[in-house]
């Protein structure tokens, strides 16, 4: 090939370079190798937080049985407090071990009264870390998908004007997201035995005032499940905050005492955890039993 037939071959692949890339690329999509931006590839699935709390008994079966279902749902797990309970000179946290224990890396704790009152929550942050926020203090936020998370701590101090009070204020008036979740050990509602705490009804001031769209709680070992509530206590379906009572991961239940304002659904008799679905915009929660319970509550909701 002389000096011009060979200037004209090279001219021609020059120009055929764009079509010949064009087919490459166009290849390449047909064979399934789509950028991060395009509109077809698969949505990422919802978040799923999910836990109950009255938890680890070397006594008892429960939170064994409790630690099976945790096997079989993704998520990140919360705990609502009374991770474990003593039943010996050991530490208590060595029964949650045992059960629980095997998803540590995928929880996000709070404490309740037992850690305080049988003397174990150094080994509470000992065993748990950062995971379970600033030592000493136990509260701390996280979020999880659209979702603000507000883990609060409701046994040390959480009055308007503390350092907790005012902690979480901020992180209320800081929070951008559409929807917010808050889990902590003592309810401002319950149809059990115990006792509302003038902690518990700051909290759900505050918290509601904020526009918290979901509240879950422990202490009292049942399920139960609210309509949604102003800070009043009185309901509102359209701005109201929904509590949940999920004191069924393994200590000994509780009966009820009887029926508060605006509890919907109450069960006494049966183990299991809470599965919270977090959509944008909005949430589906089910109560899922441990194996041969009948008991079960699920339903959804949008964002206040």
């Amino acid at each position: 090939m002389n000096a011009r037939a060979d200037f004209c071959f090279l001219t021609r692949m020059a120009s055929l370079r764009p079509i010949l890339i064009a087919g490459l690329l166009g290849a390449a999509m047909a064979c399934g190798n789509r950028g991060p931006d395009d509109a077809s590839a698969a949505p990422l699935a919802d978040p799923v937080l999910v836990g109950a709390g009255d938890i680890g008994s070397c006594l008892s079966s429960g939170d064994e049985a409790t630690a099976r279902l945790l096997d079989g749902i993704p998520g990140t797990i919360f705990t609502v407090g009374d991770n474990a309970y003593r039943s010996g000179d050991g530490n208590p946290m060595d029964c949650y071990r045992a059960s629980w224990g095997r998803h540590k890396s995928r929880t996000r704790p709070v404490p309740g009264n037992h850690e305080y009152h049988e003397g174990y929550i150094e080994q509470y942050f000992d065993y748990f870390g950062t995971a379970a926020g600033e030592r000493g203090k136990g509260y701390y936020s996280y979020n999880l998908g659209g979702w603000h998370i507000i883990a609060l701590n409701s046994v040390i101090s959480a009055h308007w004007s503390d350092e907790q009070g005012k902690w979480l204020r901020e992180d209320l008036a800081r929070n951008r997201h559409a929807c917010t979740l808050a889990y902590y050990h003592h309810p401002r509602f319950s149809s059990g035995p115990h006792p509302v705490s003038t902690q518990a009804q700051e909290l759900w001031w505050m918290l509601a005032e904020g526009g918290v769209d979901v509240v879950v709680n422990g202490h009292d070992h049942i399920y139960e499940r609210f309509a949604p509530m102003n800070k009043n206590g009185e309901r509102d379906n359209d701005k109201g905050a929904r509590q949940f009572i999920v004191g069924t991961g393994g200590a000994t239940r509780y009966e009820i005492k009887r029926a508060a304002p605006n509890s919907e659904v109450r069960n006494t008799a049966t183990f299991g955890v809470l599965r919270l679905t977090l959509r944008s915009g909005g949430y589906d929660w089910k109560f899922v039993p441990v194996r041969g319970s009948r008991f079960t509550d699920s339903g959804s909701d949008s964002c206040n």
